[in-house]
């Protein structure tokens, strides 16, 4: 498979059985059931599939799962981790990958957007190069490679940019939630600030405004989809505690099901 390309069909359920395999313990410990694909359930109804959306620089899988009815007009997108040093959404992500889905919605969720950062602990990707300042909206030359927000050299010219690129153009979220850490708040990212206001009551955060970054996906995506929100959550540092990701779990489907 190239590193830009989604895969389906068969090579889904491929994917969807070592997403499951890598998450045994976790999913056991959690009391939840591994996700099984259902080839003959109709396109209308409840799906739950995962597949591999591309690599990264260093050849890491970036997976994602739809959970949900893929049908529905209502879309959302969750995406855990976007900066490597910045890990506490992928147990969120994870978690909403595993529970039940909100009724009459597409729920979309990448866990881990930045896997060789995840592994090598660092904000940036493979290519030293920060996400979050990669996207083309208000794009602009920033530091160089290693710098904390070196922007890269060109608009998209990460794969794992041009992966979540794609993907929300392809499912054309009506809400993307955004985790980033250690701020502990809810940013007021440019979308919709009734939507922001009520996520950050329903998991008791503060709804701030933070700086708006040249290149930030939030920025790019409330750019390009009109009459759309995506906004920024900021988790406070270290672990999420499991019974916080149950709160924010439920949140988001609580979200979700009011879009």
């Amino acid at each position: 498979m190239s590193r830009d390309r989604y895969c389906s069909g068969a090579a889904a359920y491929t994917c969807e059985a070592e997403l499951t395999a890598a998450r045994r313990e976790n999913i056991s410990q959690n009391g939840a059931h591994p996700m099984l694909p259902t080839p003959s359930t109709p396109v209308h109804h409840e799906v739950r599939r995962a597949m591999v959306l591309g690599q990264s620089v260093q050849g890491r899988p970036i997976r994602a799962f739809e959970v949900g009815d893929p049908a529905s007009p209502r879309k959302v997108l969750v995406v855990g981790c976007i900066h490597g040093n910045e890990p506490a959404g992928i147990a969120i992500a994870d978690a909403l990958a595993l529970g039940r889905s909100p009724r009459g919605t597409d729920l979309w969720i990448v866990p881990d957007l930045n896997p060789d950062g995840v592994a090598a602990q660092t904000r940036q990707n493979a290519d030293r190069v920060d996400l979050n300042r990669n996207f083309p909206w208000q794009w602009r030359p920033l530091g160089s490679p290693g710098n904390t927000f070196y922007s890269g050299r060109r608009p998209l010219s990460e794969p794992e940019s041009r992966i979540a690129q794609r993907l929300v153009l392809r499912v054309r979220p009506q809400v993307s939630i955004w985790f980033h850490q250690q701020l502990d708040l809810v940013d007021e990212s440019g979308g919709d600030v009734s939507v922001e206001r009520r996520f950050a009551s329903l998991v008791g955060l503060p709804l701030r405004r933070l700086t708006r970054y040249p290149g930030s996906a939030t920025g790019w995506e409330n750019h390009s989809l009109a009459g759309t929100t995506s906004f920024v959550v900021e988790l406070p540092a270290g672990p999420v505690p499991p019974a916080r990701v149950g709160v924010f779990t439920r949140a988001i489907r609580s979200l979700a099901a009011s879009r």
